[in-house]
């Protein structure tokens, strides 16, 4: 609890015996190794790979260079093709957002693939991108999952891994890392193992760090518009999908001074009338 949470939780966390934290304060001040991806906002930030000005990549050893990524990850994703079926248009914002981060974080790309759909956008994406990185002689890192039935998406990531690694030799796919996040605590976890999974990090902090006496209240930033352009984050755990656009909020009070209820609008919506 309080202004230093955050950092004194993840300190003492790594005393105890996590690998990592995602706190980057943390990190600089006490040397805590640093592990974390991608926000969903910064994926839905994007609209398509257009906006991506920069498009050339070194390779790791720094022999040759790809001038242009994005093509060669647009290659990749026609190419992929999964056994029992294929995939349609996947999410273009979101490719884009994973092949910007893939140029920035070459070595450490890990991609939050729940902002659409997991398996008919977000894993796919983050496929091309990831066999586009190993063709200059990257290793991407893996996947984090933050929302809907994490031991089944767990599994079907998997068998895509695996379908890639057999179709196009590419060693060690199958071993990509799957990580899972989404307010996880014991029961969950317990939960997991009984089901059945492919997951092979956790990332939890709230429940770990905040004893039930002091409940933690959940806030987390959602991106909702950008240069005019509404915004939105899908998810299979509707409690989580987004409301577009700007908004105004209104109370509105009854004759003896108490509040009746509450009215959210769009922004160049008119005010309620009372």
């Amino acid at each position: 609890q309080g202004p230093d949470g955050g950092i004194g939780a993840s300190k003492y966390c790594y005393m105890g015996g996590f690998d990592a934290t995602s706190n980057v304060a943390a990190g600089k001040l006490f040397g805590i190794p640093l592990r974390g991806t991608h926000s969903h906002a910064f994926v839905s930030s994007f609209v398509s790979t257009d906006e991506i000005t920069d498009k050339s990549l070194k390779s790791s050893d720094g022999s040759n260079s790809c001038d242009d990524f994005v093509s060669l990850v647009r290659t990749w994703l026609s190419k992929i093709k999964f056994s029992g079926g294929t995939f349609g248009e996947t999410n273009q914002s979101e490719l884009a957002a994973f092949t910007s981060y893939a140029l920035a974080f070459p070595s450490n790309f890990l991609a939050l693939v729940d902002t659409y759909d997991v398996i008919r956008s977000g894993v796919p994406n983050f496929c091309a991108v990831a066999v586009a990185l190993n063709d200059l002689g990257y290793k991407a890192v893996g996947i984090r999952l933050d929302s809907g039935d994490l031991a089944y998406l767990s599994c079907e990531s998997r068998k895509i891994f695996r379908v890639i690694e057999d179709e196009f030799g590419v060693s060690n796919f199958s071993r990509t890392s799957i990580t899972a996040s989404n307010d996880l605590n014991e029961e969950t976890l317990d939960a997991l193992n009984k089901q059945g999974h492919e997951i092979d990090a956790y990332g939890i902090g709230t429940h770990l760090v905040t004893c039930y006496a002091q409940p933690a209240l959940g806030v987390v930033f959602k991106l909702v518009e950008i240069n005019n352009q509404p915004r939105i984050k899908l998810s299979e755990d509707v409690s989580k999908v987004s409301i577009p656009c700007k908004k105004r909020c209104y109370r509105l009070y009854g004759k003896e001074a108490y509040s009746l209820l509450d009215i959210m609008t769009g922004e160049n919506e008119p005010a309620p009338k009372v």
